[in-house]
């Protein structure tokens, strides 16, 4: 029996023929290639492993036989387009609209191009758009796709800028302050205008993003953001204090040698004072809890961070900034002396305790591994150098029998 091509009109009308077994395939390559090319009909489309029915419909539209063993066959657009019109009375384009809609890929780049100028000329507005950790949090947005998934989602990147421009604040509560900088006291709670903003505070403070609610509540509190003044919290031991409910509970916990956690809610109830004249600051819980087995009430006032200062770390602080020492440390990591640089900055009268290279080198031959982006040590620049060329983190755990030391001297003075 001789093969008989498709013609015109054989199929019913032209708006079925997508569902059709030898046009299917056919029309999917061809909305492929003119959403590609933004229309053009002087593209060719291939078949691989043709059947029957799409090798019938080839022969139709080209008027050539092609072998029923060809592996793959192709057809140029252009015919596709008069074979259709002549059947139908309809182009390819009209009858790849009649079920969906043809993207043109050229002009849609074009205009997303546009519009990511023009974000990124907001961003460029931004008031720390000459720092490098901004620069280096756009590069990133550009580089992983996500200013196009602003673009194409409409987000207002500038309420983004207007954020970080409004930060750092004065440890003021999240709603408050996003309803002070957007007019919604929700905006930073979720959605991804909070995932752009937290992205970019995560590169301000040269850290991951957080992994957990702990972690995250610290960075927001990192630039001055209070999201919850009950989670926001400050390990101590031995801090009398004078003022309200809490300077009672601070200054019996002192008489016991107890350690004691304070909420930053706590701490705003009644204005507090520190009666003393010297806080020592750690990093790590293990050296707070090493000097109240050892030494209990006879430790000097200790402040633990527990990693990055909460704002009810600073809060108490504050209590003691105008008249006390505060002899502050860190890990001996990036994140650690970055730490320690800011709080000497904060604080006018605090003072390096043990973050010296003579107090890095003698721990440093088996740290792990030093990570992150190197910062400088103005306190004592051997030891930044020290941690660039040895390459090592050293954490305050390796330190303890030094820390416990100057705690009991302190102590017995």
């Amino acid at each position: 029996m001789t093969e008989q091509p498709e013609r015109p009109g054989d199929h019913g009308g032209s708006t079925n023929l997508v569902e059709q077994p030898g046009w299917r395939r056919l029309l999917t390559a061809a909305r492929r290639s003119l959403e590609r090319t933004g229309g053009r009909l002087d593209a060719t489309v291939t078949l691989a492993a043709p059947t029957d029915d799409e090798r019938l419909v080839i022969i139709g539209i080209t008027g050539t036989h092609r072998s029923a063993t060809a592996s793959r066959l192709s057809v140029r657009l252009a015919e596709v387009d008069e074979h259709l019109r002549a059947a139908h009375g309809l182009g390819l384009a009209d009858v790849l609209t009649a079920s969906a809609p043809l993207r043109n890929r050229p002009a849609d780049l074009k205009r997303e191009a546009v519009a990511r100028d023009a974000v990124l000329a907001v961003a460029h507005d931004g008031r720390h758009a000459s720092t490098t950790w901004y620069a280096e949090w756009l590069d990133g947005l550009r580089r992983d796709g996500t200013l196009t998934r602003v673009v194409r989602t409409g987000l207002p990147f500038q309420d983004v800028v207007r954020v970080l421009d409004a930060l750092p604040a004065a440890d003021e509560p999240m709603p408050v302050f996003a309803d002070r900088v957007l007019d919604d006291t929700k905006a930073l709670t979720e959605g991804p205008l909070r995932g752009l903003v937290l992205r970019a505070v995560a590169a301000w403070q040269q850290t991951a993003l957080p992994v957990d609610g702990e972690r995250e509540r610290a960075l927001w509190e990192s630039v001055g953001l209070v999201p919850d003044d009950l989670a926001s919290q400050v390990l101590v031991l031995n801090v009398p204090a004078t003022g309200g409910l809490v300077g009672r509970w601070l200054t019996e916990a002192t008489q016991a040698g107890v350690p004691t956690r304070v909420t930053l809610h706590q701490l705003r109830l009644a204005p507090l004072t520190l009666t003393c004249d010297e806080v020592f600051v750690c990093e790590n819980p293990a050296v707070l809890r090493a000097a109240t087995a050892a030494l209990g009430a006879q430790v000097p006032p200790l402040v633990c961070t527990e990693g990055v200062p909460s704002v009810a770390v600073h809060t108490l602080l504050r209590a003691a900034s105008r008249a006390a020492v505060i002899r502050w440390r860190n890990d001996f990591d990036w994140t650690g002396v970055r730490l320690t640089a800011a709080a000497l900055q904060r604080y006018p009268r605090a003072v390096p305790w043990r973050m010296t290279a003579a107090d890095y080198l003698p721990a440093a031959g088996t740290g792990t591994a030093l990570l992150g982006t190197p910062v400088g040590t103005p306190w004592d620049e051997s030891l930044g150098e020290s941690m660039r060329r040895t390459g090592r983190a050293v954490m305050e755990e390796r330190l303890l029998d030094q820390l416990i030391a100057d705690l009991r001297t302190a102590g017995a003075g």
